[in-house]
């Protein structure tokens, strides 16, 4: 394991979980109030998406980033602020038109889904190396999209945290890198068990680290009842660790969880591994955050 684990919480995230957990944030105020209390149990980063305070849905308006991201700020300087890029990209066909946009399409160019980024300049912002198929949806970010906004991330001086779901992903990413679009060392976010990219077993975890860049920092994550153990896996294999309540919604079968408890248990599963969780100062250290 690594000397210092860095816990990320990715707080709200896009799904409609706020139906299925009332503790899921909605408000810039309730996501804000989340990022603190897992900050203070804990994590030396949180993982931003926001939300539309009427539907509860995913949103992308740069006032709700700024509000959420300025209500952290005023209370607590020091914890990571990793910004999502991957809005933008969802694609659902159009049944009587399949070549358009249909009705829950949400597509951007690649300078709308990171303009908010070079607006807030937030620590870390994520990009998502990868088209994939969801259950009910596209996931589309065509390679010379990346490109773009990899150039537009690079001229900011965020770091791009490297999402990726699979194998091939990884490919990308690197090809990026070769071109000078992402810096060295990389940030790697090995995403498993997301229908339907890389299930979450050990075999996958393993041959997705074994094909990061030799000095790529990475962390990983799974989805569900596999939230917690992945995060041992994560940390055993040398990696970071990321909880909350965008991957899983549950502290154990039928107990609900909130990012707060969710990011204790984690702590506490680290510390009976013999490891340590990174402060905010180490983290930007280990993740080599100017």
């Amino acid at each position: 394991m690594k000397e210092k684990i860095v816990l990320t919480c990715a707080l709200t995230g896009a799904g409609d979980s706020p139906a299925k957990n009332e503790n899921v944030p909605v408000t810039p105020k309730e996501i804000a109030e989340s990022a603190l209390e897992a900050a203070d149990a804990g994590a030396a980063a949180v993982h931003i998406h926001v939300r539309n305070p009427e539907t509860k849905q995913a949103d992308r308006k740069f006032e709700l980033y700024q509000e959420t991201v300025e209500r952290i700020r005023e209370k607590n300087t020091d914890v990571i602020l990793n910004v999502t890029a991957g809005m933008g990209g969802d694609f659902i066909p159009d049944p009587k038109n399949p070549s358009s946009a249909g009705e829950g399409s949400d597509m951007a160019s690649p300078l709308e889904r990171v303009a908010h980024i070079k607006k807030i300049k937030p620590d870390i912002c994520t990009l998502d190396c990868c088209s994939m198929n969801y259950s009910d949806s596209v996931y589309v970010t065509h390679p010379d999209d990346l490109r773009i906004m990899a150039k537009e991330i690079l001229s900011t001086g965020v770091k791009p945290e490297i999402e990726v779901f699979d194998l091939g992903h990884i490919s990308l990413a690197k090809q990026l890198i070769s071109e000078g679009l992402i810096d060295s060392p990389s940030l790697f976010q090995l995403c498993m068990g997301i229908p339907f990219g890389a299930e979450a077993t050990v075999e996958n975890l393993i041959a997705m680290r074994n094909s990061l860049p030799p000095d790529a920092v990475w962390s990983s994550f799974a989805i569900g009842k596999n939230q917690i153990p992945f995060a041992a896996q994560s940390a055993i294999a040398g990696g970071h660790i990321r909880v909350g309540l965008e991957d899983n919604l549950y502290l154990e079968k039928g107990v609900k969880a909130s990012n707060k408890t969710l990011v204790e248990k984690a702590a506490k599963l680290i510390e009976m591994l013999g490891g340590n969780l990174a402060s905010p100062s180490e983290a930007r250290k280990e993740l080599n955050l100017e």
